[in-house]
């Protein structure tokens, strides 16, 4: 709550030192202000007729912060000395006579006469309380307060009452007053005939302008003319009086809006009609560049649009973005004002700024009835937008099936091919898998790669629609490609690695039952071994499936140290180069498996890896840095004496004959179940068989 800190002496002032605050809570601002300082004039005039002396006192003890109080609250407290010599209590409106000192708590208090607005030598500043009366404060140059009250009541000009009133009479009385001045403003540019035009006062405008022809095209200070400013609040017969006493439609706002612009705006034929009946110009354009035409086409007006294609609207003008009405029409959904335009010979086909077509703009804005009409008309669907993508492209994106229906049979597929991107990259890469297999069944290549400056768009090169669907973890869409025919090898990093990353076993086995290449590496980062290791080893049982259908094990084993002392793992790039150039070794070979499974977020399941691979390798050798991982943890002891030589020769016999045969083939061999079981390393014993 705020308080004035108002000082107080004798007695007096201990009476509402100990006062319960909580009783004015509900007072506004500026109530409390003029209570403390009503309060203050009562008891200092207490104190001058009980001691002849005024003496100044300390705040009560429970007086509230001053720096809790509101902004005017604080000014008006500026303390001075005034006086009085009477025994009523005053308020500020209403100040006793200066006989005697009342002492406020600081040297300057505000005076209680307003000054003068119009010679007064400072700031005047409005500002409104919590409660929401408008206050108003007048400061010196150094900021310090003059005067605070409440903001007066302006008190309207008997003419301008009188219209607003409707009161014909007197109007008629002061306009024939010998000291009424018809061009003198109320305030800034509003005379007389914009009010009469305001509050649609038709009779009081006959009276000005009987009076004053003169001031029929004045403007308001943002440039109106009387009759804008009838046709903004839509007055029919100020409008036709004003129309008739010849006043000119054509003067615009200082936005360039025009009568008729502005009738459209109110989507109002009967208004449009009178001002065309009096000649206004059609095809102005505001500040903006749009005409009345774009105006009523934007909100779907037939009768307005009809009225001003009659009376010579251009349906090709374009505002600053290069938008036409057809435009317009497309972009909004607007059916039967885009017939109109159609109907009066508009192009369909004219472009935007940017190069947007009508067509691309409906279908970018989902506008189905829009797109089937400009597409009946014979709009081009092979236009692009800034982008170079082509409507099909957008309507895919969108996920339209039927927009995108109707655009197939328009569009060229070697227009499409020429824009370096298939809308089946788009319908994958926002997951619109119904649109997906419609653009499959009608044709369009699964294999499709992005062009080269599209594909640098992407990190990660990305050049295949299979390759969105496998990072976007749709495996739907994944299994629809890959039964059209998607080959997963295309892309530089590979389907599978990004399925191996995610963790996505369903989306793994089914790229590897299609063809991915499990022993495929990274061109920009060479390893020794099947780079999609990197991705699935914390995994174990994709990682032993990947194995299960041909990956590469004995590489794992390779290293070019072998039982010889590692050099120090590099974690950091500075530490991996020398000079900005790779080791010899590492240039020629890549990273190895070792220095892999060092890593910190793996080597804590470097056995059990080991463990797996050996089931994939006959007799191989454990290099210095695996058998330091196996040494860390004493449980991995076992794994080691299941690489030490000779290895069973079961495990040996299986390796030479999936060697010789491949992994595909197993199924063709006629052996028992069990044994191709074992084979699969999908047993326990051969007994099994």
């Amino acid at each position: 709550m705020a308080a004035a800190s108002i000082s107080r002496s004798g007695s007096a002032a201990s009476s509402l030192a100990f006062e319960d605050y909580s009783l004015y809570s509900n007072l506004s601002d500026d109530e409390l202000l003029h209570l403390a300082i009503e309060r203050s004039l009562t008891e200092t005039h207490c104190n001058t007729t009980n001691t002849n002396t005024a003496a100044p006192t300390t705040t009560p003890p429970h007086q509230p912060d001053s720096n809790s109080l509101n902004p005017a609250a604080r000014n008006a407290n500026q303390p001075s000395h005034s006086s009085h010599n009477s025994s009523a209590a005053y308020s500020s409106h209403n100040p006793p006579p200066a006989q005697t000192t009342a002492h406020y708590s600081s040297p300057n208090p505000p005076s209680e006469k307003a000054p003068d607005p119009r010679t007064f030598d400072g700031t005047v500043s409005h500002f409104m309380t919590g409660s929401g009366k408008k206050m108003v404060a007048y400061r010196k140059a150094n900021g310090s307060l003059v005067h605070i009250a409440p903001e007066p009541e302006v008190e309207e000009e008997p003419l301008f009452k009188a219209i607003h009133d409707g009161d014909v009479s007197r109007v008629k009385s002061l306009v024939m007053c010998p000291g009424t001045n018809l061009m003198l403003p109320s305030k800034p540019g509003w005379l007389a005939i914009h009010q009469a035009a305001w509050y649609g006062q038709d009779t009081c405008l006959r009276v000005l302008l009987s009076a004053q022809p003169g001031m029929i095209n004045k403007r308001t200070a943002r440039g109106e003319s009387a009759l804008l400013v009838a046709v903004s609040k839509e007055q029919l017969q100020c409008i036709q009086v004003l129309l008739e006493s010849g006043a000119d439609p054509d003067i615009p706002n200082y936005d360039r809006e025009t009568t008729l612009y502005k009738a459209c705006e109110k989507n109002s034929p009967a208004m449009v009609a009178m001002l065309l009946n009096h000649g206004v110009v059609v095809n102005t354009h505001c500040i903006q560049g749009w005409t009345a035409l774009q105006e009523a086409v934007c909100r779907n007006n037939v009768e307005i649009c009809e009225m001003l294609l009659k009376a010579g609207a251009k349906h090709n003008l374009t505002n600053i973005y290069g938008i036409s009405a057809v435009f317009t029409a497309a972009q909004s959904g607007q059916l039967a004002a885009l017939r109109i335009l159609l109907k009066h010979g508009a192009d369909i086909n004219s472009q935007a700024a940017d190069g947007a077509t009508a067509l691309y703009e409906a279908t970018k804005n989902g506008h189905e009835e829009i797109v089937e009409l400009l597409l009946s008309q014979n709009a081009d669907a092979n236009k692009p937008g800034k982008t170079g993508l082509l409507p099909l492209h957008i309507a895919a994106q969108r996920g339209s099936y039927t927009t995108v229906s109707m655009l197939i049979p328009a569009t060229s597929k070697a227009r499409v091919r020429r824009t370096g991107i298939s809308p089946l990259h788009l319908a994958a890469e926002r997951n619109r898998d119904v649109v997906l297999e419609t653009l499959i069944e009608v044709g369009f290549d699964v294999n499709a790669q992005l062009s080269e400056e599209r594909s640098k768009l992407y990190e990660d090169r990305r050049s295949t629609a299979l390759y969105f669907s496998v990072i976007n973890n749709n495996i739907d869409a994944v299994r629809i490609l890959l039964a059209a025919g998607a080959n997963p090898n295309l892309d530089v990093f590979r389907p599978l690695m990004v399925a191996a990353r995610q963790g996505c076993i369903q989306t793994v086995s089914l790229l590897v039952e299609h063809g991915a290449d499990i022993n495929a590496s990274i061109p920009t980062h060479p390893t020794t071994f099947p780079a999609v290791y990197m991705f699935s080893m914390k995994y174990l049982s994709m990682f032993k499936y990947l194995l299960d259908h041909g990956g590469h094990a004995l590489s794992c084993f390779d290293c070019v140290y072998s039982s010889r002392p590692h050099p120090p793992i590099k974690t950091t790039r500075s530490e991996r180069h020398t000079d900005g150039v790779l080791p010899d070794t590492q240039q020629r070979r890549g990273v190895q498996f070792c220095e892999m499974i060092s890593a910190p977020s793996i080597c804590r399941w470097a056995g059990p890896i080991i463990d797996v691979l050996l089931d994939y390798v006959g007799h191989v050798t454990l290099c210095s840095r695996l058998m330091e991982h196996l040494d860390s943890y004493s449980d991995w002891s076992t794994i080691k004496d299941k690489a030490a030589p000779p290895r069973p020769l079961l495990q040996l016999c299986r390796l030479q004959i999936l060697q010789l045969v491949g992994h595909r083939s197993l199924k063709k061999l006629p052996l028992p179940g069990g044994l191709i079981r074992f084979l699969k390393h999908q047993e326990g014993a051969v007994d099994d068989c």
